[in-house]
Parts: C-alpha cells; sequence; structure tokens
C-alpha cells in the first residue's frame, strides 16, 4: 500500500527545519583571557588571532558564538568547553 503523498512531504518538510546549533561562551569571572584564548584555540583549532577576537567578544559583550553546525557537534564541543570551566549553552540559529 503506497503512503499518503502529504505525509512524505509533511515529513521531508521537518527534516529542512533542522535548523543549526549554536556554540555560545559566556562571561564570568573566574577565567583569565589568556586561558580562555587557549581553550578556544585547543578546543575549536582556531588561531591565537580568531581566538583572542571571540574571548574580548566574550569578556566586552557577555557572549559569543564560537561555533554553528549540527547539533551533535555542538553538543560535543559544549561538553569540552564545560570540562574546562568555561559558561557555555547550545542555542538554535536564528
Amino acid at each position: 500500500m503506497m503512503e499518503h503523498p502529504d505525509t512524505l512531504t509533511r515529513t521531508g518538510e521537518e527534516t529542512s527545519l533542522d535548523v543549526p546549533w549554536n556554540v555560545v561562551v559566556h562571561d564570568d569571572p573566574v577565567n583569565l583571557i589568556r586561558y580562555v584564548v587557549l581553550i578556544f584555540m585547543k578546543i575549536f583549532g582556531y588561531d591565537v588571532k580568531k581566538a583572542t577576537i571571540l574571548t574580548l567578544q566574550v569578556h566586552q559583550l557577555g557572549r559569543a558564538i564560537l561555533w554553528s553546525g549540527e547539533r551533535e557537534k555542538a553538543e560535543f564541543y559544549v561538553q569540552q568547553l564545560q570540562t574546562h570551566q568555561l559558561k557555555s549553552s547550545l542555542e538554535k540559529a536564528a
């Protein structure tokens, strides 16, 4: 028996609505800027310049989006950041 075409279309729409996820780091009064730069380099493979720019954004604006992409990898990055005592979270990309 053949499935109803609307069901197939709806399933395709749900898949296409899976938006990227952002890895967000929040400012905290504990970690030194130099340490945060090193962690961003270690986890994301960023060079010194990019890691420093993101660290200063966290420091000055209270948060920065470090990476966007598939949810599973974003969750892994958040876990790695938290392992290094950095306050981080996951959010759907706008």
